[in-house]
């Protein structure tokens, strides 16, 4: 009876009962972060002496601070600051209040009155001065407030008087920075009691004379900060900044040089009196001279700073600026006196001497040139000063402002050029280098004579690769005079390429420019280079002589602009100029040579002008986008058909080969896509198809590296563009998962995981460009991803097939300046047959040299790969020091590769190539539609890791192949 009872208890107090099932709401978590405010508090309370509590502020000055929590902080600041006593921890404190004003996001006028209560007893002249650099900054953030910048204003000329120098200049500073004129003070705050009298250059003005040289040269340095915001200096400055040219102190004597070039700029054509004489020239003028005597200056900084400042005087009078390049006095730049002044000193003297006054018969036309001339005596050949200058920094900067101004005076060019060839023999050389710059800059003014030329060409036996190239460069665009400077340029050049065979390719471009420009010069000289006689037959030169080459590319580039020399060249010349026209086509230009009734007309001569070429290209990209119309065997002829004219368009017309071969490579990802897309292929059963799906596998990875190539190989792609190559990617991923759904299913959750955030990549990455994409298959995707989002692995992928054969093809949009990059090995040339021998287990250096176009930033993705013959591969990271920019768009690779390998028993070549490195991370930070999210307080190191950050190298030169031998070490 007991058990019977208990049984019914437990079947009563088990009884499930169902509750209808309510979601419970969400709680919701707030964050909440402690207080900086209360922390800076406590541990400012906790300090028992300003040691103390200096170590407490300077652990909070490493500390980030949010931007809510900013005023809290500055109130606890302001509140301890009126308590301490020791100055060390009040100077700190003010320091941190000007760095908490920087926060962005943080409006400091709400402190403004308070940071200026703290000036009023403030005793410590540091403390005041850090004060008022506070204030500096406080003023730099609230630039629209015209009343905070009034009581700043007032708060600077209220401390002017002080006595520290320190706070005279933050005063001054403050000026500069916040200054503006009075007038303008009245209009924007007419409330305010007090006002300054003056504007505020003439407060600053005021304080050029100050007996602290500091103080003199902030006060220059003020003066130039309100020119830089907008300000025009009053004239009547010109005379003070004058003065303080002969200052003692080297800073105000620089920062005098600047501010008289400014007011040579604001007021070119004013008129100025010269001192001790009636005489009065233009205020530029007068500048320039008194700029051109601190050439001479006693500080090497002043000097340099003078010497750049006169390159900017373009506006200059010629005799001006011809008395730089000449140390005596110029007589057109002496007073003259006028016949009736001359008349009239003959008069008062008298016709004979009386003799009763020493030497009143002395010579009347006697001249002082410290007080009649129109420019200091020190100014004379203040170029000439500077370019025998003992420290090379004045050197360059002389140069260059030479180069400056000969660029504007053609007259002056040509005056300058002897000084400029005297700089070739410098012992520093950057300076050598410099000038060989310049005068290749101001080449288009001059003209060289031979003892000029013979200075120049002595440069080619300077040591130095970059002196010897930079030095052919100028030779390229230099005019001579007569045909022996051509023979001497040339003697030196055959020279230079004996003693230096790695220059060959330089000397070669060298001579193909100076045959071009002087076709006339070099026609006497023909039968001589070529050593042909009239009646005699002379031996054929050998081909494979550089030199001989060199003399062929400096008389073929003359003959084309000279219709006579043909007649001069031997049999056997026509033979060379057709074998060089093939294999050297870049040194030698197309001609219409008659030799023997052989027209040797170049078939390039007849080629078409960009434009067509241009329209060819339009049209083929118009005619491949009615692709959707065919069936796949016509879809796929006319890809083949279309790539085939593309690729042979870039070969005919260099100047859109870039444009040419991107169309062609998207079209041929296009191409593999529809092969892939066969119907044959996705109506068999799973275990018949392993061939086939085989090569769609390689047909899937090969347009996902095309697409790494047109996005990373090509510059100058827009947005549109870069779009469409990553949506050719995705369509290449399509294709991936849909192939591992057929072998792979065990990865097949993460495949469509990973598919899903690319196209969500896709979407935020490419917001602006989704209109453009209609029809397309993201377009498509994008419509059905709810549904994509939550259905099964299996049915995700039946969606991402049927839309992959249903979508049409994104038409391209017309490349206009797109550029391939490329590379080109010049050593090693891969033609030598002698191994380079080394032990085994050393090393050896292998010199690179190349040249790089169209890439944008060599130094980080340039590398070098070395291939051996067992299959091993190393790749070479260059230093940035080995890349040089000889110009727009090109670098220069000059490096060493070391190699190393063990014991061989014979000869066997190894593959040097570059390859540019890439990553698809730093593209999806560089999108312009994903940096625009970014907030104040974002950075890029607080993004999330990209889903895929993909990294490879891309092949860019062509394999030159290098003989090796790796001995046995000897025991």
């Amino acid at each position: 009876m007991a058990a019977h009872l208990k049984k019914r208890v437990y079947e009563e107090f088990s009884k499930v009962v169902q509750i209808p099932h309510e979601e419970a709401p969400t709680k919701k978590l707030r964050l909440s972060k402690p207080s900086k405010s209360a922390a800076l508090h406590v541990d400012l309370c906790k300090a028992t002496n300003s040691t103390d509590a200096l170590q407490y502020l300077l652990q909070f000055a490493r500390k980030p601070v949010e931007t809510e929590s900013v005023e809290g902080v500055i109130r606890i600041l302001l509140e301890h600051y009126y308590k301490e006593t020791d100055n060390s921890v009040r100077l700190k404190i003010a320091s941190l209040l000007g760095l908490l004003s920087k926060t962005q996001g943080f409006c400091p006028d709400c402190i403004v009155d308070e940071t200026i209560n703290t000036l009023s007893n403030e005793k410590s002249h540091q403390v005041l001065a850090q004060l008022l650099d506070t204030l500096l900054v406080i003023g730099t953030q609230l630039p629209e407030n015209p009343t905070v910048r009034y009581k700043l204003i007032e708060v600077a000329c209220k401390h002017l008087s002080d006595m520290y120098f320190g706070v005279r200049n933050k005063c001054l500073q403050l000026l500069g920075c916040i200054g503006m004129m009075n007038s303008s003070l009245h209009e924007d705050c007419e409330g305010l009691v007090t006002s300054i009298v003056r504007d505020v250059q003439s407060i600053i003005s005021d304080y050029f004379g100050d007996q602290e040289p500091r103080v003199r040269a902030a006060a220059l340095k003020a003066m130039l900060q309100l020119h830089e915001r907008g300000m025009k200096i009053h004239a009547n400055i010109y005379e003070q900044a004058c003065r303080l040219l002969s200052d003692d102190y080297e800073q105000v004597r620089s920062a005098a040089v600047q501010m008289v070039w400014v007011l040579s700029q604001l007021y070119p054509e004013s008129i100025v009196p010269i001192p001790s004489s009636n005489e009065e020239i233009r205020l530029v003028d007068d500048a320039f001279g008194k700029i051109s005597h601190m050439v001479s200056d006693g500080s090497w900084m002043v000097r340099v700073q003078a010497a750049k400042t006169l390159g900017s005087m373009l506006q200059v009078s010629p005799q001006f600026l011809e008395q730089t390049l000449d140390k005596k006095l110029m007589s057109d730049l002496r007073r003259k006196r006028t016949a009736h002044e001359r008349a009239k000193d003959l008069f008062v003297s008298g016709e004979f001497s009386s003799g009763r006054k020493w030497a009143d018969d002395a010579p009347k036309e006697k001249l002082d040139t410290n007080t009649v001339s129109l420019i200091a005596s020190g100014a004379c050949g203040a170029f000439v000063h500077g370019l025998e200058d003992e420290m090379f920094e004045v050197r360059i900067a002389a140069v260059e402002a030479l180069c400056k101004l000969a660029r504007s005076s053609p007259s002056f060019a040509e005056k300058c050029l002897d000084f400029l060839v005297d700089m070739f023999n410098d012992e520093i050389e950057e300076v050598r280098l410099k000038s060989i710059h310049v005068l290749r800059e101001i080449s288009t003014h001059i003209t060289l004579r031979e003892d000029q030329l013979d200075t120049v060409l002595a440069v080619l036996e300077d040591s130095s690769r970059d002196i010897r190239e930079a030095l052919h460069e100028l030779i390229c665009y230099t005019n001579v005079s007569t045909k022996e400077c051509i023979q001497l340029a040339l003697l030196e050049l055959l020279k230079n390429l004996n003693k230096y065979p790695t220059d060959r390719n330089s000397v070669w471009k060298c001579l193909k420019f100076l045959g071009s420009r002087h076709p006339t010069l070099v026609l006497p000289l023909v039968p001589e280079l070529l050593s042909t006689h009239p009646y005699f037959d002379t031996p054929e030169p050998d081909m494979d002589d550089p030199a001989y080459m060199a003399v062929l590319v400096l008389v073929f580039n003359a003959a084309r602009s000279c219709p006579t020399m043909p007649a001069l060249f031997s049999d056997h010349t026509f033979r060379h100029y057709t074998y060089l026209r093939d294999s050297l086509s870049h040194l030698v230009p197309p001609l219409r040579l008659h030799g023997k009734g052989l027209d040797l007309m170049d078939s390039c001569c007849g080629s078409g002008s960009v434009e067509s070429a241009q329209l060819f290209l339009q049209q083929s990209l118009n005619r491949v986008s009615t692709i959707q119309n065919l069936e796949a065997p016509g879809a796929q002829d006319l890809l083949d058909f279309t790539i085939r004219d593309l690729r042979r368009l870039g070969e005919l017309q260099t100047e859109l080969a870039g444009a040419a071969d991107f169309c062609a490579t998207y079209l041929r990802c296009q191409l593999l896509l529809v092969k892939a897309l066969q119907e044959k292929l996705w109506n068999m059963a799973v275990p018949l198809c392993l061939k086939q799906n085989f090569a769609a596998t390689a047909a899937a990875q090969q347009i996902l590296e095309e697409t790494y190539k047109l996005e990373f190989l090509y510059t100058g792609l827009d947005s549109r563009q870069v779009a469409t190559i990553h949506h050719v990617r995705l369509q290449g991923k399509a294709l991936q998962l849909i192939l591992t759904a057929h072998t792979r299913l065990d990865t097949l959750i993460s495949s469509c995981e990973k598919f899903l955030q690319n196209i969500e990549s896709f979407q935020r990455l490419f917001v602006s460009e989704l209109p453009h994409l209609q029809n397309s298959f993201v377009d498509k995707l994008l419509e059905v991803m709810p549904r994509l989002s939550s259905c099964k692995p299996a049915e995700l992928v039946k969606i991402l097939q049927t839309t992959l054969r249903q979508s049409s093809l994104l038409q391209l949009r017309f490349p206009k300046q797109i550029h391939r990059a490329t590379a080109t090995i010049i050593e090693p040339t891969g033609e030598s047959d002698n191994p380079l021998r080394f032990t085994s287990g050393l090393v050896v250096a292998l010199d690179i040299d190349a040249t790089v176009e169209h890439v944008q930033d060599p130094q980080t993705t340039v590398k070098v790969q070395v291939l051996y013959p067992d299959g091993q591969s190393h790749v070479i990271h260059p230093k940035p020091g080995d890349f040089r920019k000889p110009g727009p768009d090109r670098h220069r690779l000059i490096t060493q590769v070391y190699l190393s390998h063990t014991a061989w028993t014979e000869p066997s070549q190894i593959e040097v190539r570059l390859l540019l490195a890439y990553s698809s991370y730093s593209t999806s930070l560089s999108s312009p539609s994903s940096t625009s999210k970014l907030g104040w307080v974002d950075n890029i190191d607080s993004l999330p890791p990209p889903e895929a950050a993909v990294e490879g190298t891309i092949p860019f030169s062509k394999p030159v192949k290098v003989y090796i031998m790796p001995k046995p070490a000897r025991r």
